[in-house]
């Protein structure tokens, strides 16, 4: 069977493999997302934070001898605490600047961390191996699935959408809300909005490490994976409506659908076709699909 001249089972591997990039570009987009909608800040760092969670894992296999699972939950804990650092020591002076000024600060942490790591391992990838438990394929009648990209999906999408829940059907997500928009009023109930604060930013900045983590036996780690991903991943944050948590994980994923579509259709615009439809969404609609209108 055919669709368009293209037999079907390609275009649901294509399908399938497309779904794996979402799950990365849903995961990197929720931790801007959550970053920009509640601390309003423009964290261009999250591609670097994205690249320190791989080398962490990759680090804390072959120095500590710890395995994927322990890396999977430590890697993300210590990126968090750097984000906590970060926030504490720099971003909260200057959260009643200009995005500009996030921007340019955001943007010398990633030349900093990237320098490091480049002047210690140079510009050339490691590889890292996934589980054994994970190894393999499994036969889903059209192609071979790779038990590992599965898993990829699967964890994103739990961590996805049980940050949205959390953010948006909780008691805590309704004091992160609130604190952004009115501090004063929230800690009159004795709520400690700066603490608050502080710990969104280091779990926004986990998610990325988290995603790097996922992304380590997929993708070879090097000091700049983050960069390539990190600009359609701002691409699929404008796409979805800066701060829409909802918005940032069904763009991320439809995004990724799209492009392994584009790379079968037409590969010379699979590199293009997320910008081109940024162009067209922010002409039709600027403040995003999921954005609010103001």
């Amino acid at each position: 069977m055919e669709l368009l001249g293209i037999p079907l089972p390609a275009l649901l591997s294509q399908l399938l493999l497309g779904l794996v990039n979402g799950s990365f570009y849903a995961m990197l987009s929720l931790g801007l997302a959550v970053i920009f909608g509640l601390l309003n800040v423009i964290n261009f760092a999250h591609g670097a934070l994205f690249m320190l969670g791989a080398m962490l894992a990759w680090m804390g296999g072959n120095y500590l001898g710890l395995n994927y699972w322990a890396m999977l939950i430590l890697a993300p804990v210590a990126v968090g605490i750097i984000g906590i650092v970060i926030e504490r020591t720099m971003l909260r002076w200057i959260y009643k600047l200009d995005h500009l000024y996030g921007l340019l600060l955001t943007f010398g942490i990633t030349l900093v961390l990237e320098g490091v790591f480049r002047s210690i391992y140079g510009v050339s990838g490691q590889p890292f191996d996934a589980p054994d438990v994970l190894s393999g394929a499994t036969n889903l009648g059209f192609m071979f699935m790779p038990n590992y990209r599965a898993w990829v999906v699967v964890a994103s999408l739990i961590v996805c959408f049980s940050t949205w829940f959390v953010i948006e059907k909780t008691k805590i997500g309704a004091y992160l809300r609130a604190g952004t928009e009115n501090p004063k009023l929230v800690e009159a109930f004795g709520v400690n909005v700066p603490l608050m604060i502080t710990l969104t930013y280091g779990f926004g900045v986990a998610l990325a490490a988290f995603a790097g983590v996922l992304a380590a036996p997929v993708i070879q780690i090097s000091p700049l994976m983050g960069q390539s991903m990190i600009i359609t991943v701002f691409a699929v944050v404008v796409i979805g409506g800066m701060g829409s948590i909802m918005g940032s994980i069904l763009t991320g994923l439809m995004l990724g659908i799209v492009e392994g579509f584009t790379k079968v259709f037409y590969p010379e615009a699979s590199a293009t076709v997320v910008f081109v439809i940024m162009v067209i969404v922010l002409l039709l609609r600027p403040a995003g699909l999921f954005g609010k209108q103001k």
